[in-house]
């Protein structure tokens, strides 16, 4: 069998991205992990907000905000969809063939090189690590469909052969990179409301997991001490520190907003459902305000810091990080609230 796909119906010129990832968004990508759920979800015709309530609990962890994922038991809970570590034994491309013509797709940690649609960053430019989600395949041709980021791309020819190291000389030093199945066989379709009631119930979990105290205080803290580093190594090291801190903290934030929007069903953006609410439950709507705040203050403090970094030069982060620590602390209250109302009102 040379080709396997799981969707064949996918097509990356026609496929339409989820509204998460859409051109309007403050972070059109949010993290590699997070990115591919999204649109895999999305493409299997499922509704991604209803798992996002993970993203209420991230951290600042001392060096970096938690990098934030969709807990494999809450895919299985909402959506029937399980995902199991795969041991690459034999060569990638082999499994590859054999869970795709299974009908499971494949979660693989890449190398960004190969990837065409990071093109502008990372494509034939530097080696970075990444993840996407395997759904076709066709090794006689050479061609592989693929959910990298915002979107569902292609690959073909020297990208494939290098992908899959096809054709490379033995390398006993070569650590194979993380692999995951993904059984779509027991997906489950489930109504609006009964989706709804089964997000608010890890909208409570997540709440009650979120940091004992205001984390972006800690976090501006943290920037101060690590400013007169930054401006020592230079632009690079700072991306990295961005990447892995402020934009996280952004992201994940407007993921948060998008999701308290849906949990209220308020339409306020093409494709949100219809209101489907608990009646006399406090509105979402200024959490979702506050959270937007922060995704918004985080762009922009990405670039002022940069800025700073690169001409050495003073950058008074106190306000910026005060006013994030507030929106934090005002969206945590507004859902606190309502995960009270919920659960005192729930039958």
């Amino acid at each position: 069998m040379s080709r396997a796909a799981v969707l064949p119906h996918l097509d990356p010129a026609t496929y339409q991205k989820h509204t998460l990832h859409a051109d309007d968004r403050v972070w059109i990508e949010k993290n590699c992990y997070v990115d591919i759920w999204v649109e895999l979800l999305h493409a299997l015709g499922l509704e991604p907000r209803a798992v996002l309530p993970f993203a209420l609990a991230i951290d600042f962890e001392g060096d970096q905000w938690t990098f934030f994922k969709p807990p494999h038991g809450e895919l299985f809970d909402l959506y029937g969809v399980d995902v199991q570590e795969l041991n690459p034994w034999r060569p990638l491309v082999e499994h590859a063939v054999t869970q795709l013509g299974a009908g499971k797709l494949i979660s693989m940690e890449a190398d960004a090189f190969w990837l065409p649609d990071t093109s502008g960053t990372d494509y034939r430019r530097q080696h970075t690590k990444t993840t996407i989600i395997l759904a076709d395949i066709d090794v006689e041709r050479g061609k592989l469909g693929y959910f990298h980021n915002a979107g569902y791309h292609a690959l073909e020819g020297e990208d494939f052969a290098r992908l899959f190291r096809i054709g490379a000389a033995p390398d006993p030093t070569f650590m194979p990179l993380f692999v995951e199945l993904v059984r779509i066989d027991r997906m489950v379709r489930r109504p609006r409301a009964e989706l709804v009631a089964m997000s608010r119930a890890l909208l409570a979990k997540h709440l009650a997991r979120r940091p004992s105290d205001n984390p972006v205080i800690r976090f501006g803290q943290a920037f101060e001490r690590e400013l007169p580093r930054m401006q020592s190594e230079g632009l690079a090291f700072y991306h990295a520190w961005a990447f892995a801190t402020v934009r996280q903290l952004g992201a994940a934030f407007e993921l948060a907003a998008a999701y308290v929007r849906w949990l209220e069903g308020d339409g306020s953006r093409a494709g949100d459902d219809p209101p489907n609410d608990a009646p006399g439950a406090p509105a979402l709507g200024a959490a979702a305000e506050a959270f937007d705040s922060i995704s918004v203050a985080a762009k922009a403090f990405i670039l002022k810091a940069a800025r700073a970094v690169n001409g050495k030069r003073a950058f008074d982060a106190a306000t910026p990080m005060a006013e994030m620590a507030d929106a934090w602390q005002r969206g945590m209250d507004v859902l606190e609230r309502y995960a009270r109302h919920v659960s005192v009102s729930a039958p």
